[in-house]
């Protein structure tokens, strides 16, 4: 599930109220859908998503770089065509097999 937007009213705390009402704060924060940005001086200085979000982001971070390396890769000419790797595995099937 996506981040909902964030409420500037009701999601953007100074970090003296984030530490004083934390407990709370990360109870709620599944149920709220939207991130917490934490501020320190008045300027953004964190933010608190779930461990589902997080684990979403960093997902699809790590999916985008691989797909780029591997378009990269492609152009480069590094790789293997679709015949090498048909050979490539009915060879390593066939050690198996044979072992």
């Amino acid at each position: 599930m996506a981040t909902r937007p964030l409420r500037v009213s009701d999601d953007i705390l100074p970090i003296g109220e984030a530490k004083a009402h934390l407990s709370r704060i990360l109870r709620e924060l599944a149920e709220r859908g939207r991130p917490v940005v934490i501020t320190q001086n008045g300027r953004p200085a964190g933010v608190v998503i779930t461990p589902a979000e997080y684990d979403r982001l960093t997902y699809r971070e790590r999916f985008v770089s691989a797909v780029e390396q591997g378009l990269a890769e492609a152009e480069a000419g590094v790789g293997y065509t679709s015949a090498e790797v048909r050979a490539i595995l009915a060879r390593d099937l066939e050690e198996l097999s044979g072992a």
